[in-house]
């Protein structure tokens, strides 16, 4: 049985620090929910409140609907998977697998059937009698996550679990954790700085700053349409122009630049007294040998040129200086200019947006 989990107004302060700052979120019985942010954000000491190794100073977390105020950590319907993964070397696997069962008084037949039951639903049903040191890193963390679903947890909780990892099997691991949730049904509540991960897991995402949440949504939802400059920032790569809105229209705006003005949709809560930028996602943007008609465009100089399998950046720079890059794909479909030829790095107003400094550490100065 999995449950919803649900933070109302929650804070929590560590002296005159506050680490999350009036944080609600309501996650639904069943969801991969991931909270995304840098170190430091409040991402592990929302996890920690729910998991009850930390209380909250203010605000009330409910798990299935019950108050948790009171609760300690091993009577909470929850199970904490930590990034060492903290498995005990001298057990066999299946004993490490069962062993909140063992504390739980259930005799070695049940646990060790409750054992083989899981290594089969993580792909590992020829391992229970294998030492820890025998399984690859991939194994380790199917280990950790059979033991955390033995005790059945209504909710299982995820600290950066993979960022130990190499890429190739941290990408590999992605869809296991995943396929592992939709077999189980398991509320999984998931914390990393990985936007990959998050993206490409998670049900829904909460971007978190300064222990404040920014935004919560869908991935597709997160990246393309960010409501503020840090969620933007974060999540993807953008080509970033400061300046300021001198007119709106229809839902658009006139945003003038160092470098010009531009035509962009206009973000959320922005008007001409707001603090913003213009964010364009280099997949958005092109070059071209002369400017686009009916498009915005800028002047640029080609720097450089980054193969990246199957895709190509292209480095440009403005008369300013200011590094700006253009993404395609690698099928064939476009020319490669020249190294140091003039071009003209050219953006749809569609696909621009300009966003209010909101979340950032110093909003009106460049980072």
């Amino acid at each position: 049985m999995s449950a919803g989990v649900d933070l109302q107004n929650v804070s929590c302060d560590f002296g005159k620090f506050r680490a999350v700052d009036k944080a609600n979120v309501s996650i639904k019985p069943g969801e991969f929910f991931s909270f995304l942010g840098p170190s430091g954000c409040g991402k592990t000491t929302i996890l920690r409140m729910v998991s009850g190794f930390i209380d909250p100073s203010e605000g009330q977390i409910r798990i299935g609907g019950q108050d948790m105020n009171g609760i300690r950590p091993n009577k909470r319907p929850t199970a904490l998977i930590f990034q060492n993964l903290a498995l005990f070397p001298l057990m066999p696997v299946w004993e490490n697998i069962s062993f909140g069962l063992e504390v739980r008084g259930a005799s070695k037949d049940v646990r060790r059937a409750k054992a083989e039951e899981l290594l089969k639903l993580v792909d590992l049903h020829d391992s229970a009698d294998k030492a820890i040191s025998q399984l690859s890193g991939g194994q380790k963390q199917r280990v950790a996550i059979a033991r955390a679903l033995a005790v059945e947890p209504s909710v299982m909780l995820l600290d950066e679990p993979l960022s130990a990892l190499d890429l190739k099997l941290r990408q590999h691991m992605r869809a296991e954790l995943r396929a592992i949730q939709k077999r189980t049904k398991v509320t999984f509540i998931y914390i990393t700085h990985d936007q990959g991960e998050a993206l490409a897991m998670s049900d829904r995402v909460a971007v978190m700053s300064q222990g404040k949440i920014q935004q919560i949504s869908t991935p597709q939802e997160i990246y393309n349409a960010p409501v503020n400059g840090f969620v933007a920032s974060f999540v993807g790569e953008n080509n970033i122009f400061k300046g300021k809105v001198t007119s709106i229209d229809s839902g658009r705006c006139s945003f003038e630049t160092d470098v010009g003005a531009f035509t962009a949709a206009l973000g959320p809560a922005v008007d001409a007294s707001t603090i913003a930028r213009l964010y364009v996602r280099p997949e958005y943007s092109r070059l071209q040998a002369a400017p686009a008609g009916g498009a915005n465009s800028i002047p640029v100089t080609v720097t450089d040129i980054s193969f990246e399998g199957n895709f190509i950046h292209v480095h440009a720079a403005d008369r300013t200086g200011r590094h700006l890059t253009v993404e395609t794909r690698n099928d064939g479909s476009v020319t490669l200019p020249a190294i140091g030829s003039a071009q003209y790095l050219c953006f749809d107003a569609a696909t621009a947006r300009v966003l209010a400094d909101q979340g950032m550490k110093d909003p009106g100065i460049d980072e």
